[in-house]
């Protein structure tokens, strides 16, 4: 395996079309530049393996590569069709299956009003006091825009905002796709139970709307609360 350049992997495009629900992993990659990808040979690669911020997405023929090819590149969460299994298993005998419900909006979200003590609307760059200041547990939404500063450029993201400026809840782009993109969510432990991440999320959903766009939400079984907010939302399985 050996990496390509960005160009090449957007000259590409045509087979990650069209786009569902869930990892969007290289669309996001060619339209952001944010990632990197390899594959086992060019210009007419039989496997393509792409990345970004700890994301992983494999596909093609899984016959076409040794295991061993891929140990030392996938260090992270990677997605694939369902005949790489056996492959990732021989290459990764630690791996671990994580089970992921996506959910796709069918519905229009109703907007929904925000706590008395914060304001919702756009992230800018203008905010990079309230971004720098966020803990690891809400910056982690714009690791796939290479950090806040990048999702905050992108006119991507939605926060609540106290009194202060204090930016206590966030939703974001995560994976930018052609016909959907995909939905990050987090707000600050101190700040939880106020309902602000639902408010950030419609306010997000909105504005996919109005790219032309549908958003996607991927969630675990066991996370009631985000199915709950998802289905509030007007997303479905």
């Amino acid at each position: 395996m050996f990496e390509i350049a960005l160009q090449q992997l957007a000259e590409m495009k045509g087979r990650f079309l069209p786009d569902e629900p869930g990892p969007l992993i290289e669309l996001h990659v060619i339209q952001t530049g944010n990632g990197r990808s390899w594959v086992n040979c060019w210009p007419n690669p039989e496997i393509i393996l792409t990345e970004t911020a700890g994301n992983y997405s494999l596909r093609g023929q899984p016959e076409a590569i040794a295991p061993q090819a891929l140990q030392g590149l996938i260090q992270g969460f990677v997605t694939a069709p369902q005949p790489f299994l056996p492959l990732l298993q021989m290459a990764f005998p630690e791996l671990i299956v994580w089970e992921r419900i996506i959910f796709e909006q069918t519905e229009a979200a109703q907007s929904v009003a925000p706590h008395a003590d914060f304001a919702i609307r756009r992230v800018t760059v203008a905010d990079a006091a309230a971004l720098l200041a966020l803990g690891d547990e809400a910056s982690w939404v714009a690791k796939t825009w290479g950090g806040v500063m990048g999702m905050a450029a992108s006119g991507t993201g939605w926060g609540a905002f106290g009194e202060n400026g204090r930016l206590a809840s966030l939703a974001c782009t995560f994976f930018m796709g052609e016909r959907y993109e995909e939905i990050a969510i987090a707000t600050e432990p101190q700040f939880r139970g106020l309902g602000l991440s639902t408010a950030c999320s419609a306010a997000w959903c909105g504005d996919v709307a109005r790219r032309g766009r549908r958003g996607s939400w991927t969630t675990a079984p066991e996370n009631v609360a985000s199915q709950r907010v998802a289905h509030k939302l007007g997303f479905r399985e």
